[in-house]
C-alpha cells in the first residue's frame, strides 16, 4: 500500500528562501506534506476542541459577533482548509495567507497571555490543561511555516488576511459593533490593574504586535521569492547570451 498516496502527496518544490522566512528544516516540511491528511485531521480535532472550549463564551456574546470569538479554532480550521485544498489540487493563496496570519498570531498570543497571567490560568485549568494549551498553540506557529511551499503570499492575499485580522482585532479589544469586546476570556477582569496598565491593555498590546508580525513575514516571503525569480531569470538570460556567443565564435 502506498502510505504517502493514502495520507498525503509528494511535497511541492522548495524555494531556496532564507532561514528567517523558512525556518523549518526541509525534511520536517516534507513530512507535513507527505502526511497532509493526518495534519488536516489533527487540526480539525483541534478546531472541534476549540469550539467546545469557547462554549460558555458563545453564550455571553450576541450571535452576530460569534465569528470574532473562536480565534484559535478558526485559525486551525483555516490551515486545515488550506492544506486540504492543496492536497486536492486546488491551492488558494488567500486561504494560505489567512491560515498563516491566524496560526502565527494566535499561536504566539495564547502562550503570551498564559505566561503573563499564569497564576490564575494555572489555578483555573490545572497543570495538564495549561501545558496542553501552551504547547499546542506553539505547534500552530510551527505548522504555519510550511505554507510557503504552497504560496508565495501575493499582495492581494496578504491584503485580505490583514484586513480580516485588523477587523478581528478591533472587535476583540477596541470597538465592538454589538455588545462587549470579543477577546478570549481572561482569568482576571479586563479592568484589573496589571503592570503599569490593565489586564485588557496587556492582552491587547500582545494582540496588536502579533497582528503586525505576520504582515512582515508574509511580505518578506513574497519579496524573497521575487528576488529568487529575478536571480533565476538573470542567470537564464546570461546562459542564453553565453550560448549565443559560443555559437557566433564557432561560426
Amino acid at each position: 500500500m502506498d502510505i504517502v498516496g493514502a495520507l498525503g502527496r509528494e511535497p511541492p518544490d522548495r524555494e531556496s528562501l532564507p532561514r528567517w522566512v523558512a525556518p523549518l528544516p526541509k525534511f520536517l516540511e516534507n513530512v507535513a506534506f507527505r502526511f497532509v491528511w493526518v495534519v488536516v485531521a489533527i487540526n480539525l480535532l483541534g478546531t472541534a476542541f476549540g469550539f467546545w472550549y469557547y462554549r460558555f463564551q458563545f453564550q455571553e456574546v450576541p450571535v452576530e459577533m460569534w465569528p470574532f470569538v473562536p480565534d484559535s479554532p478558526a485559525a486551525t480550521l483555516l490551515i486545515a482548509l488550506a492544506l486540504a485544498a492543496w492536497a486536492l489540487g486546488r491551492s488558494s493563496d488567500t486561504l494560505a495567507a489567512l491560515a498563516f496570519f491566524g496560526n502565527v498570531k494566535l499561536g504566539l498570543w495564547t502562550p503570551y497571555v498564559l505566561a503573563v497571567f499564569h497564576p490564575q490560568f494555572l489555578a483555573n485549568s490545572g497543570p495538564a490543561m495549561y501545558a496542553f494549551l501552551f504547547v499546542s498553540h506553539l505547534a500552530m506557529v510551527v505548522q504555519a511555516f510550511v505554507l510557503h511551499r504552497i504560496t508565495d503570499f501575493p499582495l492581494k492575499a496578504v491584503a485580505v488576511a490583514t484586513a480580516w485580522y485588523t477587523v478581528d482585532l478591533l472587535m476583540d479589544y477596541f470597538v465592538p459593533v454589538i455588545g462587549e469586546v470579543t477577546h478570549t476570556s481572561l482569568p482576571y477582569a479586563d479592568a484589573d490593574p496589571w503592570f503599569t496598565t490593565t489586564v485588557l491593555q496587556v492582552a491587547a498590546a500582545g494582540a496588536v504586535a502579533l497582528t503586525v508580525i505576520p504582515v512582515f513575514w508574509t511580505l518578506g516571503t513574497h519579496a524573497e521569492t521575487l528576488r529568487l525569480d529575478v536571480v533565476s531569470d538573470g542567470a537564464a538570460g546570461d546562459n542564453a547570451t553565453g550560448d549565443g556567443t559560443t555559437d557566433d565564435d564557432g561560426g
